[in-house]
């Protein structure tokens, strides 16, 4: 599909693919952190073993991710965007229903296998795929769209915790998931009706992701977004908890995790005004940079809890622009052939990274309370920007 391809029906499309996007991930994956408070309340779990359920997803999620890759370069990454939702919502209905944790568990495996076929490594990889050298583009403009995920979760979540309970409440979110089957059915359709009417992608040559693996390039990358994603997974995770650590009031802690989105959206924006002038690697080390600067102003704002809405400027900003990176750097670095097995595999850490995040902060929390947190967090982003400045000097 080339440039001169592009119509107002495939623009129409993409915006759709980023609302489903916005609905997929403020449903199944923000939930969580919106109603955690309200969910230990409601199930007289402890937060550990409430934590369990996300991590279970990830580690789902990763182990399919470079099945689910091969699936898109076959040319079926639409049907696991539209039925992937489907899923997802019964898996956070179950979320709502569970009575005991093993239940909780069953319902999480099920959100693990829905959105390894649904979020944002098919969406990018099937855009990737249909578009070629246009999908930058196209990728930025779902990012810039699905950052406001957190904003419509975190209040959503205040609300409905408080009208409804923790369980409760996520039954409101099931129903905000599967609002992304409509969306992407007709973004899929459309979009395979353009490339009816250009060419349809090439096939996958074999043995392009065993070639990938024997790169440094790869690990480097692998590593780097995964430390960062584990910084990020563990943060988002008790973003609340940490936030009234630091001396913010319930309310003031809702207000500034809901920032975090509309700061992924900012930074997004300027990226993509400025990337004439910032190249990827430049901007890849100051998103970086970014996520550094959040940990330890979160570290700080226990003098000034105003600072959590610094840190929810510095870290969304950092994490949303690396969200567009991975893929790109990917491309740019490891190239375009077999992407979506390659960026699969690539996903492993990150996803990995996010599934031990929950649990991993639980520990940290009961081991050295949230002093040990921000501590931690602040190394991981340090040594993702050390990675990563490694990396791009010596690509």
């Amino acid at each position: 599909m080339t440039d001169a391809g592009q119509s107002d029906q495939g623009g129409a499309a993409v915006w759709l693919l980023a609302m489903g996007q916005t609905v997929l991930y403020a449903g199944s994956y923000y939930a969580f952190p919106a109603l955690l408070p309200d969910l230990v309340a409601a199930t007289g779990w402890s937060t550990g073993t409430l934590a369990l359920g996300p991590s279970l997803a990830f580690l789902i999620m990763a182990s399919l991710t470079v099945l689910t890759g091969r699936v898109v370069d076959r040319g079926l990454g639409g049907e696991m965007l539209v039925w992937g939702p489907v899923l997802a919502a019964v898996g956070v209905l179950g979320l709502g229903f569970a009575s005991s944790p093993g239940l909780w568990l069953m319902a999480w495996a099920l959100i693990g296998v829905a959105q390894a076929g649904c979020l944002y490594e098919t969406c990018f990889a099937f855009l990737t795929r249909r578009l070629g050298g246009s999908a930058r583009a196209a990728i930025t403009r779902v990012t810039l769209v699905a950052g406001f995920a957190g904003t419509l979760a975190f209040p959503l979540g205040h609300w409905a915790g408080g009208a409804f309970g923790g369980q409760g409440g996520m039954l409101v979110f099931a129903g905000v998931t599967v609002l992304a089957v409509p969306c992407n059915w007709w973004a899929v359709r459309s979009l395979r009706a353009r490339a009816r009417a250009g060419s349809e992608p090439l096939p996958t040559p074999r043995g392009v992701l065993v070639a990938a693996l024997r790169r440094p390039a790869f690990w480097a990358i692998a590593v780097c977004f995964g430390v960062v994603w584990l910084n990020h997974g563990i943060l988002i995770t008790y973003v609340l908890v940490l936030f009234a650590d630091r001396g913010a009031t319930e309310g003031t802690a809702a207000l500034a995790a809901a920032c975090i989105g509309p700061s992924q959206v900012v930074g997004r924006l300027l990226f993509m005004l400025g990337e004439a002038r910032v190249g990827n690697a430049r901007a890849t080390l100051l998103a970086l940079g970014g996520v550094v600067a959040a940990s330890a102003i979160l570290w700080l704002a226990g003098m000034a809890p105003v600072l959590v809405f610094a840190f929810a400027l510095a870290q969304g900003a950092g994490a949303g622009l690396m969200s567009i990176l991975r893929p790109v750097l990917i491309a740019d670095i490891l190239g375009r052939e077999g992407f979506g097995a390659v960026s699969g595999a690539v996903a492993m850490a990150p996803i990995l990274a996010s599934a031990a995040a929950p649990a991993f902060g639980a520990l940290m929390l009961a081991a050295g309370g949230p002093g040990l947190i921000y501590a931690s967090c602040l190394l991981m982003a340090v040594a993702g920007w050390l990675i990563a400045a490694v990396l791009l000097r010596r690509a």
